[in-house]
């Protein structure tokens, strides 16, 4: 059976770098780092006190107060970067069939802040079983999709991925699947995250995973250097909107890239710790080359993962040396989580547009905050460290990893003139 080709015809994000894509991309070429100290609520007893939240966020400047307290704020972000991307495809003027439109939204945790808010009110209570009855639809990850869906009446396939810190591009991909297989025309997808939360900081510190660096906030997100000493969580999501192409074309949409390879795998290694020599992210990575019939000498830049932990930037970066061997060092790599800290399952759609820019206007974005490389690391590898580069790249690779050892990675292609 021939695949059909998928397109990208729309896009939108609101992250900590900008309220919609134009402000992301600013920003990324200006390496523009989005963490700072917590003001939103009180951290004095978490042990990490900052993080990559949205700048100058109001809920009432998107949605009606009745409407905003219905919704956990990964819904929100999803239903804020959706429209963007909607508009930006001008699907409601198309007059497209929206039985063959769907949605597949990625979401890591989902609801966390509303299901901790009803659990301590429960504890400060007589006990009685008091509950919002809008809990269950806060809490759950898929109903950013199924919001999506029901706002525009999209009755193509809607759910959700949950794959951790992979649930945006486990998305992106089974969403490219419904187009190629026939199954839809048209897909909104993407994913979003609202963690930074006290219950958020506090959970994955347990876990030693967060970067503690409260005396600078600023750098502590740095992918690659001697001194990372955890990720830094960010918020908020990025959306999608893809076509099969001809599709696309008959109906004169503007085109952004084409996705051509997609990729996943499992490390079956540890529940968090990546397997030290890659091979989970390597076999992810060498997946989506061949689903897109690419050589590796045809990638020029590649988004990685790279979230400032110790054991993962290292990893990914030798599974990419072991599967592009010499072209390793040709390639322009780097993480914007220096920048955007990690959105967690939002992640991936956010950095996919990242490798957009690259794709569509010639603009590597930076690895910034790296002030003594780690000494492990290969020097002749490109990490785009701390400026924007610029070079023709026609195929970009983004690649995202959660816990569990679960990989995904897509490939884009520049659409040729």
């Amino acid at each position: 059976m021939e695949q059909k080709r998928v397109v990208i015809t729309g896009i939108g994000t609101i992250n900590p770098l900008g309220h919609n894509a134009e402000e992301y991309f600013v920003a990324l070429e200006a390496g523009v780092c989005g963490v700072e100290t917590i003001t939103s609520f009180d951290t004095e007893k978490n042990k990490t006190k900052f993080g990559a939240q949205i700048k100058n966020y109001n809920p009432e400047d998107y949605f009606d107060r009745k409407e905003a307290r219905k919704l956990d704020l990964f819904t929100q972000y999803a239903l804020i970067s959706a429209d963007q991307a909607v508009a930006d495809a001008g699907l409601e003027e198309a007059g497209v069939n929206k039985d063959r439109i769907g949605v597949i939204w990625g979401a890591g945790i989902g609801g966390i802040n509303a299901t901790f808010d009803e659990i301590t009110s429960f504890c400060a209570s007589d006990g009685s079983p008091r509950f919002s009855p809008f809990l269950i639809l806060k809490m759950l990850p898929n109903m950013a999709a199924g919001h999506i869906s029901l706002k525009y009446g999209y009755r193509g396939p809607a759910y959700s991925t949950v794959s951790a810190c992979a649930s945006s591009t486990h998305a992106i991909i089974s969403a490219v699947d419904q187009i190629r297989l026939g199954r839809a025309d048209v897909m909104v997808t993407g994913g979003s995250e609202g963690a930074v939360s006290f219950i958020g900081l506090g959970a994955f510190n347990a876990m030693m995973a967060l970067s503690t660096r409260n005396d600078s906030p600023q750098t502590a997100s740095r992918p690659y250097d001697k001194n990372r000493d955890g990720f830094v969580m960010g918020e908020g999501g990025a959306a999608l909107v893809i076509e099969e192409y001809d599709h696309a074309v008959a109906r004169g949409a503007r085109i952004y890239a084409e996705i051509v390879g997609c990729g996943t795998s499992a490390d079956a290694h540890h529940v968090t710790a990546p397997d030290p020599e890659g091979k989970g992210a390597k076999l992810a990575m060498e997946a989506a080359l061949n689903d897109g019939g690419i050589k590796p000498e045809d990638v020029d830049y590649i988004n990685t993962h790279g979230t400032s932990t110790p054991l993962g930037d290292l990893a990914e970066l030798k599974g990419i040396v072991s599967l592009f061997g010499d072209h390793a060092y040709k390639l322009n790599i780097s993480s914007t989580k220096s920048m955007t800290g990690h959105l967690l399952g939002g992640a991936g759609a956010v950095e996919l547009l990242a490798a957009l820019l690259a794709v569509n206007k010639g603009i590597v974005p930076p690895t910034i905050n790296v002030e003594e490389l780690d000494p492990e690391i290969d020097t002749r590898l490109n990490l785009t460290l701390g400026k924007a580069q610029y070079r023709n790249v026609r195929y970009a690779m983004s690649n995202t990893f959660g816990f569990g050892g679960q990989n995904s990675t897509i490939i884009i292609k520049k659409m040729e003139e």
